[in-house]
Formats: structure tokens, C-alpha cells, sequence
């Protein structure tokens, strides 16, 4: 395995941070591992302290660690929620890009903020290998091998960067369709239980996930018998003629969907999914279909407004989408973010099942926005 870089001289905080264990399915190494020099320059090797720790992720197998990191860097929204859910905020560094981190649901939760405006964007054409070293945090919370197969670094690279700024610690939930993830896959709170190990928060962790479980069981107890087909799109244009599909699948960006108990319509007419390779769809196609719902997945702070001017309106108004069900019947529904969180969850759950269920859920509340800023603030 490789060892820390310590050509700086004593060991940074960052260099305190290590891990073993290669990459599942590539040879990736997940970080470091080995001796550090000590910081006279003799040689030595640091003794370690009794609040050392060690936390096990496929595919970057065991991390060690010797303190909590303070300062992190995830790539996509998901984990970047988990770890504000953990009362991390103030070490986030950077995301991937910010368009896609729906940090505005914190407005409506007293006391917890992300100053956006603060953290780095790490993608622009795909991600300099320089800007994590310019960041230079104490953990990168992103999957080794999302890295290599979508944002354009090399193994090399990663290996480089574990070595000598931070060690990687991630597995790519939110789908479950690309053919190199062969390694296992972690539900959202299976994910959100190993990053709450790495900054050693498990009380948080649980009280979100006693929570989460009340919220989503009240939530199924009050479903009506029969479940519509919903089908999870994007736009491929601005106004739409054609979409992005996406299947209701494993993966934690359909979560609010699996909870809702709704079918996929587009996996039940064979499409397959625009993360897996798929083409878009046009409205002569999802007229075949006749989904019940159409959900309509857009980036940003999208307020129903918006949604009524950008999405609604131009398929009501449309020649050939006029004629779909869900548009005739008014079942064309926000469908969300794609990265989603503990935190981020609870909103697009209430959102969707006022969606699907309007005579149902209307526009209540469905969770408690004290109670959720009370468990990132640590008032559990």
C-alpha cells in the first residue's frame, strides 16, 4: 500500500486521517495507509491514542482514524445532507455542483444554514485534480470509482490524492444502474449510519432514523389502497419536448417513491434508464405509456409557481402532450432532486405524497421542522 506523503515536513491535521484497503472491482486505493514520519525528523513513528477508530465502507474498505476530520468534501448532494444532518455544516468545503444540492430546504428549519455561497463547485467539465488540492480537506466523502467513471480523473489520480491530501470514503447510492458498481450497494440510512461512524455522531444518527421511521409510517398508514404509475422524468429542453427517463428503481434518489408505494411506469413499459444509457422520450412515447402521474424532476428551488409556468402550462398547451391522462387529469407533479439526504428526503417525501395524493395530504406537513433542526442541532 502506499504511505503518506510527508515531504512537507510534520504531518498535517490531514495526514492524521488514514485508511486501507483497495478499491473494490479496480485496484483503487482508498486513501493511505503506513507509517508517518514524526515531525523532529528522526524517524519515529507517532504513537497512536486511544481515540483512534476505524470505519469500514465498501469499496474503500477500512478507514482509520485518528481524530474526526473537521473539514470534508462530498461530490453529490446526498452525502453532503447526511453529513449536515450530522451537524457537520460548518466543515463543508465543497460540493460538485451546487445546482444540484438542494440546500435550500434548511430555510425552513430554525437554526440550521449552508452559506452556498462559501463552499467551493467542484465540476466545471469535470473536476481539476489541483482544486482538491487547493482545498485541501481532511476527507473526501465521494466513491473512488464514481470519480474515475464519471468525473474524469484516473486511478492514479485518486490514489495520489488519498496519498498525499485526504483519503476517500463514499459509495455512489443514489443509482444503481451503472455497470461498474459491482461492489455492494447501501440504502440512504445504511449510507448515513457510516458517515455518522466517521464523525462519530451516532446519537444524531439515531434519533433521525427513529424519526424517519415514524415519519414515513405515518405517512403509509394513510395511503389510499390503490397506488398510481407514476412515471420520474427530466427535461431534455427548455420548454420540453422530450425527457429524461428515470426508472423507480433501488437507488436512493427514488426513495420517496418506494415509500409512497407507487408503480413505474416506465419500467413497466420496458425504457430504460437515461443513467443506464437510455435515451430520452418523447410525448408520442409516454402517450403509449399513459402514465397516471407525470413527475417532473427540475434543479433548484422550484416553487409551484414555477412549476405551474415552466412545466405545466407547456404540456397543457401542447398539441400532442394535451392528450396524456395525468396532464387531463391534473397529475403532473414535482418530482424532486435527484441527490436526497436524511434531511433533503423528508421534503421531497411531503412534496411527492401531496402530489400523488392530493385529496389525502393536500398541503399539510407531513413532518416536524422544529424536531428536524432540533437533531442537527444537537438538541435530541
Amino acid at each position: 500500500m502506499v504511505g503518506v506523503s510527508t515531504h512537507h515536513g510534520a504531518p498535517t491535521r490531514r495526514d492524521i486521517v488514514k485508511c486501507g484497503g483497495a478499491a473494490a472491482g479496480t485496484g483503487l486505493l482508498a486513501g493511505c495507509t503506513g507509517d508517518l514520519t514524526s515531525g523532529d525528523g528522526g524517524g519515529g513513528n507517532p504513537t497512536p491514542t486511544d481515540t483512534s477508530y476505524t470505519v469500514s465502507m465498501a469499496p474503500v474498505g477500512e478507514v482509520e482514524f485518528d481524530d474526526v476530520p473537521e473539514t470534508w468534501v462530498p461530490f453529490t448532494g446526498d452525502w453532503a445532507d447526511m453529513g449536515v444532518a450530522l451537524g457537520q455544516a460548518d466543515g463543508l468545503a465543497a460540493v460538485g455542483i451546487k445546482a444540484r444540492y438542494a440546500s435550500h430546504h434548511y430555510d425552513e428549519l430554525p437554526g440550521v444554514s449552508v452559506d452556498t455561497g462559501a463552499i467551493e463547485q467542484l465540476y466545471n467539465e469535470g473536476v481539476d485534480k489541483e482544486r482538491l488540492y487547493d482545498i485541501g480537506a481532511d476527507l473526501h466523502v465521494i466513491d473512488p470509482n464514481f470519480v474515475v467513471n464519471r468525473l474524469g480523473l484516473s486511478e492514479g489520480d485518486v490514489e495520489e490524492l488519498g496519498e498525499n491530501v485526504a483519503p476517500f470514503f463514499g459509495n455512489t447510492i443514489f443509482s444503481r444502474v451503472y455497470d461498474w458498481h459491482d461492489y455492494r450497494h447501501y440504502d440512504l440510512y445504511e449510507a448515513f449510519g457510516k458517515l455518522a461512524d466517521v464523525f462519530q455522531e451516532r446519537e444524531r444518527y439515531e434519533a433521525f432514523a427513529s424519526y424517519h421511521d415514524e415519519v414515513v409510517a405515518d405517512v403509509e398508514s394513510r395511503l389510499p389502497e390503490e397506488r398510481p404509475d407514476v412515471a420520474v422524468l427530466f427535461p431534455a429542453g427548455a420548454p420540453p419536448e422530450a425527457f429524461y427517463p428515470y426508472l423507480i428503481g433501488e437507488g436512493t434518489q427514488s426513495k420517496q417513491w418506494r415509500d409512497l408505494g407507487v408503480g413505474d411506469a416506465l419500467g413497466k413499459a420496458g425504457v430504460t434508464d437515461a443513467q443506464a444509457g437510455g435515451g430520452t422520450v418523447d410525448f408520442e412515447t409516454l402517450l403509449d405509456i399513459d402514465p397516471d402521474v407525470l413527475a417532473v424532476r427540475l434543479q433548484g428551488e422550484i416553487t409551484d409557481e414555477a412549476f405551474e409556468e415552466r412545466i405545466v402550462s407547456h404540456l397543457a398547451d401542447h398539441d400532442v402532450a394535451s392528450e396524456l391522462s395525468a396532464v387531463q387529469n391534473d397529475r403532473v407533479v414535482y418530482g424532486g432532486m435527484t441527490y436526497q439526504g436524511p434531511i433533503i428526503h423528508l421534503f421531497q417525501l411531503e412534496r411527492a405524497a401531496q402530489g400523488v395524493s392530493p385529496d389525502e395530504f393536500g398541503g399539510e406537513q407531513l413532518f416536524d421542522r422544529q424536531r428536524v433542526a432540533d437533531i442537527v442541532n444537537g438538541e435530541l
